[in-house]
């Protein structure tokens, strides 16, 4: 599985039913299981994003094809951030001479 660390904001659309905000979590979770991806963990937060989510996808297209499939309900604008554990950062440091 591949991890990726989400970042979204609020659009106006989102902002203006925000009451609704984890019955869209909720949604999102139950989506991404049908493109392959899971939700590992979603965190509300303040600055300057709304929500942090720690996926993992069996694939980039999963996760892109997640991230449209969210953008296209108009609730959030988001960035995917490719994260990699320790031990993958081994692997990757190992290949430098």
């Amino acid at each position: 599985m591949i991890t990726y660390i989400g970042l979204m904001s609020f659009t106006d659309k989102g902002i203006a039913s925000i009451k609704d905000s984890t019955k869209r979590a909720a949604a999102a979770k139950d989506a991404a299981a049908k493109f392959g991806v899971k939700f590992r963990e979603l965190y509300w937060t303040m600055g300057e994003y709304d929500l942090v989510a720690v996926l993992e996808a069996d694939s980039e297209q999963a996760i892109a094809a997640l991230n449209l499939a969210i953008a296209s309900q108009g609730n959030v604008r988001g960035r995917s951030l490719r994260a990699f554990s320790a031990q993958e950062m081994d692997a990757i440091l190992a290949k430098l001479p």
